[in-house]
């Protein structure tokens, strides 16, 4: 059933409220003023900017805003994540507050330096700087002193079973727990063992800290969780100091209130946790930091795992975490997708509580609109089919003049040399055709791409009666004019064979073949990995791809988009990962 609330909108520099019926997680406060957002037009506002716009209206932490964006450096940043960094970056400048880096390196297991540096790299990409960052690990000796309070105020015990037995007795949804034969265990005893814990006194797994809550709650997390546990592993930062690490939960709000933030945003699976991430504040008496949850973001064809992307690096069907197949940044970034793209993306979707899946093709379309305006252009053909003028002079080569971008005036034009041998797609000559095919064929006329009107005459066979090529007229009249005489409605792009570059360019399909790759629990989401997701060729290409600066994103013309590799380009020498097609051809397939 739907609720009265209040939902605002933003109009004209102003904030305003009216009601409506709806369902939805956001919490109204009233009609009020703030400053202006960065689109100056009328739009309605996700429940969390409802929410935070309504504290800052009722003067609660006197109007502050601060947000945090909290990933584990176990991995590199993905696609999902990018919604959350928008999202707390975005709130933090809207209305005017701060947003703090922090990692929560409480698990040294898998955490490492590389994924911090490459967490900030992502962030900074992306468009976003931070306050300040901050680790977890910071606040270390402070979350000990605060468990020792709890153990002394009697909300906490040092429990000597083994994490079988304690599962044992956890109970489950439709059962209660039962307590530890340890919950009862005197302060001063669980002081003195948890102070030897840290002091490293006893073997790894060998006792733990709880919380002492309520071994019958409905919600499984309430159940006396381990707040401490033993593992001697190297910490990236801290080296071996310490032998004992707090848990997630013993750690996350914590954190927030020491950094004193006020709106701590998180996904939909750690809503379950929030009466947990509350009971600790309240019973250490600190900064009140708020927890609100909201969808996260999953993709078609897609997997944002942490684990799954690891696997898939670890099990080679991919050549590291920023391959470009993979959903990361990083990957995204190297096969030439625009930050601005992934922003519009986020921002399409939106923030809602209700879990959805978006198709993977509104991320591609986000990145052909980016591109369309921004990418240079250049010719390029994949398949080639020789060209040759027979009226053109002998050894004569001609610059015509090329738009960089149709839809940029200041991108300016650029020279293609233009010679008497061109090589054109195979796909655009027919030796017959009807009346729809527009591009060339046997006794038709059609123009190149910024030069002349040709016409072919005859064409070329091998012994196995292939096309090798076509003997073509040049209409010396037509250079960027059409023809008073007829009108010729094709255009097709070319290059010139003499001067052509010969460059490794990567085709890319989806990573896995099944739409949602990890819905099926009864088989492993690495079954279908898609073996064909990339495929190496050659692309013969106009002169000026040798200026393309690593991770410069051009449009090969009719073709699609192509970004010149990062890592495996040499100079002059660009590889080339294909971006994006120029228009979605699965659409239609799936249909079929």
């Amino acid at each position: 059933m739907g609720r009265q609330m209040r939902s605002f909108f933003y109009r004209k520099g102003e904030w305003v409220a009216s009601s409506v019926d709806f369902l939805t997680g956001g919490r109204g406060r009233g009609g009020f003023s703030c400053a202006p957002m960065s689109e100056e037009k009328e739009k309605s506002v996700d429940f969390i900017r409802q929410m935070v716009a309504a504290d800052v209206a009722a003067g609660l932490h006197d109007g502050r805003v601060q947000t945090r964006f909290p990933p584990e450096p176990n991995g590199y940043l993905q696609i999902g994540h990018a919604k959350a960094i928008c999202l707390n970056f975005e709130i933090a400048r809207e209305f005017g507050g701060r947003c703090n880096l922090r990692f929560d390196d409480t698990n040294p297991e898998k955490e490492s330096d590389e994924f911090v540096r490459a967490i900030e790299e992502d962030i900074r990409w992306l468009g976003y700087e931070w306050d300040k960052v901050c680790f977890a690990s910071d606040y270390f000796e402070q979350l000990f002193d605060w468990a020792c309070r709890l153990i002394e105020s009697g909300d906490a015990y040092v429990d000597d079973q083994s994490f079988d037995e304690m599962r044992a007795l956890r109970g489950t949804l439709t059962e209660a727990g039962r307590n530890s034969p340890f919950r009862d265990r005197p302060a001063e005893e669980s002081l003195d063992l948890f102070k030897r814990m840290r002091a490293g006194e006893f073997a790894d797994g060998e006792r733990v800290l709880r919380a002492k809550i309520d071994m019958a709650h409905p919600n499984m997390n309430m159940r006396d969780p381990v707040m401490y546990r033993i593992k001697r592993m190297h910490h990236h930062r801290l080296g071996d100091a310490w032998c004992i690490y707090p848990s997630y939960d013993f750690t996350h709000g914590q954190s927030d209130s020491l950094e004193e933030v006020t709106h701590s945003l998180c996904s939909l699976e750690f809503e379950d946790h929030r009466p947990l991430y509350e009971w600790f504040i309240e019973k250490l008496g600190i900064f009140p930091s708020r927890q609100t949850e909201f969808a996260r973001l999953n993709l078609t064809y897609t997997v944002v795992s942490k684990r799954k992307l690891r696997a898939l690096v670890e099990a080679g069907h991919v050549k590291g975490w920023n391959d470009p197949r993979m959903p990361t940044l990083s990957g995204m970034r190297r096969r030439g997708y625009p930050a601005e793209a992934i922003r519009n993306f986020c921002a399409t979707v939106g923030i809602t509580k209700v879990p959805s899946t978006s198709d993977i093709a509104l991320l591609e379309h986000s990145v052909r609109e980016v591109l369309n305006r921004t990418a240079v252009r250049r010719m390029a053909v994949l398949d080639p089919l020789e060209v040759e003028l027979t009226n053109w002079p002998e050894g004569e080569t001609l610059e015509v003049e090329a738009v960089n971008n149709p839809e940029d005036a200041a991108a300016g034009t650029r020279k293609v040399p233009f010679t008497e041998r061109l090589y054109i797609e195979q796909a655009d000559f027919r030796e017959a055709a009807n009346r729809k095919f527009f591009r060339l064929k046997l006794g038709g006329e059609v123009r190149l791409r910024g030069a002349y009107i040709v016409k072919c005459e005859e064409v070329v066979k091998d012994e196995a009666g292939k096309i090798i090529k076509l003997l073509c007229r040049v209409d010396l009249d037509t250079l960027n004019r059409n023809p008073e005489d007829r009108k010729v409605k094709g255009v097709i792009h070319w290059v010139s064979a003499e001067h052509a570059l010969r460059l490794p360019v990567r085709m890319f399909d989806r990573l896995f073949s099944e739409e949602k790759p990890d819905a099926d629990r009864d088989r492993d989401f690495l079954d279908f990995v898609n073996p064909q997701s990339m495929d190496q060729t050659i692309v013969y290409g106009e002169p000026s791809l040798a200026e393309l600066s690593p991770g410069q994103t051009c449009q090969f013309e009719r073709v699609g988009y192509f970004c010149a590799d990062t890592e495996d380009s040499q100079t002059g020498e660009p590889t080339m990962n294909q971006t994006v097609g120029l228009r979605d051809t699965r659409a239609g397939k799936a249909r079929k």
